[in-house]
C-alpha cells in the first residue's frame, strides 16, 4: 500500500488538534473511526443522558465515513464504551436503531471514566468499502 492510499479526515473536535489525531482514517479497503464522543466542537449534547449522547457520537461517527462516501451498510464493526454498565441498555437502543438493518460485530466495554466526566458514552466504528449486504 503506498501513501497516497492512506486519507485522513478531521470533524473539527478540539481534542484532535491537542492529541494530534484524525476522526477517520481510509487506508485500502478498511475506514477506521477514532473513539468519538457526543461533543460538536466545544458542546456536549445530550448532557446526562446515554442513548442521547450514544445517537450523537454514532451520528458523527457515521458523518465520518461518509467523507469516503461510505453509509450505515459498510460499517462492520462497532465499539461502545460506557462510564457506567446502567447505562447499557439506552446505549443498546440507540446502536440497534442504527445498526439492526446490517449487524455490525460489536463490543461493548465498562470504562472507568474519560476525559470529561460529563461523558457517558464514546463509540468507534470500523467500516469496510465495498462491503455488501448479505
Amino acid at each position: 500500500m503506498t501513501s497516497d492510499a492512506v486519507r485522513r479526515v478531521q470533524s473539527g473536535n478540539p481534542w484532535e488538534e491537542t492529541f494530534g489525531f484524525a476522526r477517520a482514517v481510509a487506508a485500502g479497503d478498511r475506514v477506521l473511526v477514532a473513539g468519538t464522543t457526543a461533543f460538536r466542537g466545544t458542546v456536549l449534547y445530550g448532557e446526562g443522558d446515554p442513548y442521547e449522547q450514544a445517537k450523537v457520537a454514532f451520528t458523527i461517527a457515521l458523518e465520518a465515513i461518509g467523507e469516503f462516501g461510505l453509509g450505515v451498510e459498510s460499517v462492520i464493526r462497532t465499539r461502545v464504551h460506557l462510564a457506567h454498565a446502567r447505562d447499557v441498555d439506552a446505549a443498546g437502543r440507540a446502536h440497534k436503531e442504527l445498526f439492526d438493518p446490517v449487524r455490525p460485530v460489536t463490543t461493548v466495554l465498562v470504562v472507568d471514566g474519560f476525559v470529561d466526566s460529563r461523558v457517558l458514552v464514546s463509540v468507534e466504528l470500523e467500516a469496510f468499502r465495498g462491503a455488501v449486504n448479505s
